[in-house]
C-alpha cells in the first residue's frame, strides 16, 4: 500500500470522527480559519455553559459569524478544539481555540440549553485536514500582501509568518488582513486552497488598485 493511499485513509477516518452535531458560538465580526488560533474571553452565561460543557466532553466547538445583530448566522463556520482553558476569579473563562476544519450548517438542533447547537457537514472541506504541497506558488500574493499592510500602516512579523506552512500562512493572513467581514467570509467559504489564494489576491489587488487610483486623482 502506497504512502499516499495510507494518508488518504488516515484523513478520511479523521474526517469521519468529527462530530455532526456541535455547540456553536455565533459572533459577529469574527471569522476563524483552520490551523489558526483564536483567543476568546468568555463572560456571558450561555457561552460559559457552552465552554464548560465542551471542555468536559470532547473540547470541540464551532465558531460562525452572525449576520449583523440578528439571530441568523452564515452557513459556513469553523470547528475548533479548546487548546487552553483558564478560569478567572471574576467568573470569566479564557480559552484558546485551535482551528480544525470548516463546516456547513445543515440545520439547528432544538435543545433546552442556553446555547445553540447545529447539525453540520464537513464533506466539502476534507482538504482542511491535509497539508498542501510546497509547489503551490504564493510568492506573488505575499508581495501584494506586504505592500497592502505597509500602506495601511500595519506591522507584522514576516519572519515568524514565513515559518508557518502555506496553509497556516494563508489562513492567518485571511483572518488578520484589514478587509471587510464579508470578504473574510468569502475566503472562509472558498472550497480549495487555490481558490482561497486567488480570492485573497483579487481582494488585495482591488484595494491596491483603488489606493493607486485615489493617489492619482489627488495629484
Amino acid at each position: 500500500m502506497s504512502l499516499s493511499v495510507i494518508k488518504n485513509i488516515y484523513y478520511n477516518n479523521l474526517m469521519k470522527s468529527l462530530p455532526d452535531i456541535i455547540p456553536v458560538f455565533p459572533l459577529n465580526g469574527v471569522i476563524y480559519f483552520p490551523k489558526t488560533n483564536l483567543p476568546l474571553n468568555i463572560f456571558e452565561q450561555r457561552y460559559l455553559d457552552l465552554v464548560n460543557d465542551t471542555y468536559k466532553k470532547n473540547k470541540l466547538m464551532g465558531m460562525v459569524q452572525s449576520i449583523k445583530n440578528g439571530n441568523e448566522v452564515y452557513k459556513v463556520g469553523c470547528l475548533g478544539k479548546i487548546s487552553d482553558f483558564q478560569k478567572i476569579k471574576d467568573g470569566r473563562i479564557l480559552i484558546n481555540l485551535t482551528g480544525i476544519s470548516r463546516f456547513k450548517i445543515l440545520e439547528e438542533i432544538k435543545n433546552e440549553k442556553l446555547y445553540r447547537e447545529f447539525k453540520v457537514d464537513y464533506k466539502n472541506f476534507e482538504t482542511d485536514l491535509k497539508s498542501f504541497s510546497e509547489e503551490i506558488d504564493t510568492e506573488t500574493l505575499m508581495d501584494k500582501v506586504k505592500t497592502f499592510f505597509k500602506r495601511n500602516g500595519l506591522l507584522l512579523n514576516w519572519k515568524e509568518l514565513e515559518k508557518l506552512d502555506k496553509t497556516q500562512k494563508i489562513n492567518t493572513l485571511s483572518m488578520i488582513s484589514p478587509i471587510t467581514n464579508e470578504e473574510k467570509q468569502k475566503l472562509l467559504e472558498s472550497i480549495t486552497f487555490n481558490d482561497k489564494i486567488e480570492t485573497l489576491e483579487n481582494i488585495i489587488s482591488f484595494y491596491l488598485h483603488e489606493a493607486n487610483f485615489n493617489n492619482q486623482t489627488v495629484q
